[in-house]
């Protein structure tokens, strides 16, 4: 039930009705806008007066403002009518209400603002409806009495919060900042540990003495923020000073012309034994200064020349990555990472970047509509500007990967998220891009850059380079592809897998792999002679943008694999996901390309070189039996696996299918994302996934050679060093890079240093010169960072690759030797079953004069511990005892 209060006839509330409170908070911790915590004005409009029976001047007036209303009623008003109720702004003081009916009052007045007011508390609802009589009647009879003052002493009172605690709790000063707390501790053992001191040479110190010199302490530096300073008005002095030269008289003489001896002078030095003693015994000296100074420049500082190496290039004792450098797009790369990252290969300080959404699968299709607007890019930074990049590739879908062409840089190849493969012609940009131009005067060393970089700011205009042709999307890739590489320039391969050699010298077949457990061959020649248009074609025929270079119009949309491999697992019906692949010639991709030997193949291949190709695979050419099929494939369920391309055909339906995995082996514990060859070693592989690293070598069928402990973090990347082959960086997830030195630890990184906050996405080291590497590392916010690679991680020793060898020959004879012993424990655990069931075998076969003899034997001994026991008892041993049974066997 609730309960209607209206004010009384004067406008006025007793007051009985207002309890003891501070008059800014209620009974609920509320705050009420009258002052009074438990009168909440309320605007009643005529629809919801009519709908609880309290119209104004009707049914309630000045006279009688009291309605009651039951609490049920005005929850179903709160049901029916929601948010729109008059109720609504009480609805928290309705529901907690103790009681089944609320007193609301008619306001005529308006002494509250508003025509009537709700009282929230039970306390004040029996105060106005039933007032107390006793005070009433006092205060009538205060009225009727003459006012006589009569002394009354003061009663204490009980103390009444009215809120002052808070004010005082308020204006209180409290700590704002946690205090840190240190622990200091050290380990059990070094307690009570005695005190060594050392002897030092005193002669070994400057002064024979050493000297704790003080130093300020930065910790009890009080920093003085606030100083009252008294000025005083006085007048404007000014300081003026002039300086006049002394000319003080003084004798000097210049000399102009030489000073020479007379004739006679010069015959008489001539003549003179003095000078003569003088040339004898200095010619020898001068001669040797003179072979000295025709040997070596004897005016070199040698001090100088070994400070230049070591300001050039580092302290050989620093092992630190250092931050050269970091770019970084505000516009194209916002809500963006980097996914991919390929240094060019002929130009030095340009870097290309391909950038993706950072969004998983179900916020892709969410955000589809917001995504086909916003370009898929591949960027293009050099660097001499960390902030605009100098090309963009356009690209249908976001890129995960891409590769430039071992054959020619000018042409890309990448691979989308939705299983497409993209190709692009920068070659009408290769004037821009090719020619290198070196900065400095003869004292400074020339630093290589692109000569477009040395342009003017107004001709810096970024780019925008359209592909040129795409693949098929019904015969290509059905998942995005998380792989892609070029095949060498010295092979190709047919529709079976088989390889051949290629006479053209340019690499026109490329190798993809994606999660939808497929790998494919694709060939960039056209397969067929392209047909002679006719009238009509040529009208039907769609003219091509100028923008967009013809190279690879045959392929654009119509582009198929010629070869498609599925890995299935043993046992099952289903197949592996690859994600990344190494095949044997991979190493050859980590060293730098010579640009010479690149521009002599192209001029051998003609202007064009991949329209001058022969039509695709329609041509004799001679085969390689001796060429390596054979390749590695890391999957997304941490499987590592050795398979052949070839195809085989089968016995029953003769089509062709793919071979079957040679050796599977489950050492990562989650999705591998990096399986790479040694550029040292071809057949050293390195694979990272999980929270682990391996590395195995090829032809060992026993497992990995090294296999890392479980990380604390999860590794994300990860690269072999190009100059030091027992190096290598594994990036994690946390932002920290792990460098692994083989020839100082092989069970744990040798340093592991910060890079960024967030997860680190790439990394590719790249050779700039003989005395100057860098790295570049991408984090998970799209920012590229370059870092110079230190000397002591880029220079190897001199016989580091021998040493690295040997070490990577001895894991090979550990595991063979392992397997040898566990086959040898093998033979011996069947040898000692065998042996167990023998025994066995020998127990039950026991004949019956055995057990009887092996009874009697028993019994006899018996007998003997019986008589020794009775003897020792004083008793006489009687044979009349034995039974009977036994008797009989004796």
């Amino acid at each position: 039930m609730v309960i209607i209060v209206f004010s009384s006839p004067g406008g006025r509330v007793p007051r009985w009705t207002v309890p003891r409170l501070p008059p800014w908070v209620n009974v609920r911790g509320q705050k009420s806008p009258t002052g009074h915590p438990e009168i909440f004005p309320l605007v009643l409009t005529t629809k919801t007066q009519e709908i609880f029976g309290c119209r104004a001047e009707e049914d309630v007036t000045e006279e009688h403002p009291n309605k009651l209303i039951k609490k049920e009623d005005i929850l179903q008003d709160f049901r029916n009518r929601a948010g729109i109720s008059d109720f609504h702004p009480v609805k928290k003081i309705v529901m907690e209400y103790p009681g089944e009916e609320l007193l609301v009052v008619y306001d005529k007045e308006f002494k509250y603002g508003q025509n009537f007011y709700l009282i929230g508390t039970e306390e004040a609802k029996e105060n106005i409806l039933n007032p107390p009589q006793e005070q009433t009647v006092t205060e009538e009879v205060k009225e009727s009495v003459e006012e006589v003052y009569v002394y009354k002493p003061s009663v204490p009172k009980p103390w009444v919060s009215l809120g002052s605690e808070e004010e005082i709790e308020e204006e209180s000063v409290r700590e704002s900042t946690v205090r840190a707390k240190y622990k200091i501790s050290r380990k059990r053992r070094e307690f009570g540990a005695p005190i060594e001191f050392g002897d030092h040479n005193a002669s070994s110190v400057k002064d024979s003495y050493i000297e704790c010199t003080s130093y300020i302490d930065k910790n009890f530096i009080v920093k003085q923020l606030e100083k009252d300073a008294a000025v005083q008005v006085i007048p404007i002095l000014k300081d003026e000073h002039t300086q006049t030269q002394w000319k003080h008289p003084r004798n000097a003489a210049i000399q102009y012309m030489p000073r020479e001896f007379s004739e006679e002078e010069k015959e008489t030095l001539l003549k003179s034994d003095d000078l003569n003693d003088f040339l004898n015994s200095v010619s020898l000296s001068v001669e040797v200064a003179l072979q000295q100074n025709e040997i070596m420049n004897v005016f070199i500082d040698d001090w100088k020349v070994l400070a230049e190496e070591e300001a050039t290039f580092g302290d050989k004792t620093d092992s630190y990555l250092k931050e050269y450098q970091s770019f970084t797009d505000l516009h194209n790369i916002k809500e963006k990472t980097i996914t991919c990252i390929c240094w060019h290969p002929t130009i030095y300080g340009l870097i290309a970047v391909s950038i993706a959404e950072r969004l998983s699968y179900e916020e892709r299709v969410h955000y589809s509509g917001r995504l086909l607007l916003q370009p898929s890019l591949i960027l293009f930074w050099s660097f001499s500007d960390p902030i605009h990049p100098q090309l963009m590739l356009q690209c249908p879908e976001d890129i995960f990967c891409f590769r430039f062409c071992p054959s020619n840089p000018d042409i890309i190849a990448g691979g989308c998220i939705n299983g497409q493969v993209v190709l692009w012609d920068i070659s009408a940009h290769a004037e821009r891009i090719a020619t290198v131009k070196g900065s400095g005067g003869a004292g400074k060393k020339a630093i290589l850059k692109p000569i477009f970089l040395l342009e003017p700011e107004n001709a810096k205009e970024t780019l925008y380079v359209r592909h040129c042709a795409v693949s098929s999307i019904e015969h290509g890739h059905k998942k995005i592809i998380t792989d892609l590489h070029w095949l060498a320039d010295n092979f190709e391969l047919n529709r079976m897998g088989y390889v051949f050699e290629n006479r053209s010298g340019i690499s026109c077949q490329l190798v993809t792999c994606s999660i939808d457990c497929t790998i494919c061959f694709w060939d960039i020649r056209p397969t067929r002679p392209p047909p002679t248009p006719t009238d009509k074609k040529k009208e039907e025929t769609v003219e091509v943008p100028h923008d967009i270079p013809s190279t690879f119009l045959h392929l654009d949309l119509s582009w198929r694999p010629h070869i498609r491999i599925t890995l299935a697992k043993h046992g099952t019906t289903l197949d592996h996901c690859p994600v990344k692949i190494s095949l044997r010639d991979d190493f050859l991709r980590y060293q730098v390309q010579d640009a010479q030997t690149l521009q002599q193949k192209a001029l051998i291949a003609g202007d064009d070189p991949f329209h001058n190709l022969e039509y695709g695979l329609a041509k004799i050419l001679k085969p390689m039996e001796d060429h390596n099929t054979m390749f590695f494939v890391g999957t997304l369920d941490g499987e590592v696996i050795y398979t052949d391309w070839r195809m085989q055909r089968d016995h029953d339906t003769g089509r062709l299918i793919s071979s079957k995995p040679s050796n599977r082996y489950l050492v990562h514990d989650g999705s591998i994302h990096t399986v790479q060859r040694s550029p040292f070693y071809q057949d050293i592989v390195l694979t990272i996934g999980g929270w682990n690293v391996a590395i195995w070598k090829e032809g060992v069928p026993q497992g990995p050679l090294l296999q890392s402990s479980c990380s604390t973090r999860r590794y994300t990347a990860g690269h072999w060093s190009l100059t030091r082959p027992g190096v290598f960086f594994v990036g994690k997830e946390d932002g920290y890079i792990d460098v692994w030195d083989l020839l100082e630890k092989t069970h744990e990184p040798a340093q592991t240093q910060n890079i960024c906050i967030t997860s680190i996405m790439y990394i590719k080291p790249w050779i700039f010169s003989t005395k100057q590497q860098f790295v570049a590392i991408a984090d998970y916010y799209g920012t590229l960072h370059i870092l110079e690679i230190p000397w002591t991680l880029s220079h190897p020793s001199s016989n580091e690759v021998q040493s690295v060898n040997n070490y990577f020959d001895r894991e090979v004879n550990h595991l063979r030797y392992t397997e040898k012993r566990k086959e040898i424990r093998d033979k011996e655990k069947e040898q000692m079953q065998l042996e167990s069931e023998r025994k066995k075998v020998k127990v039950f076969q026991k004949s019956r004069e055995q057990m009887e003899a092996e009874l009697r034997l028993k019994y006899e001994e018996y007998l003997e511990l019986e008589k020794e026991i009775l003897g020792n008892l004083g008793i006489s041993h009687e044979t009349d005892r034995i039974p009977s049974s036994f008797r009989d066997l004796l």
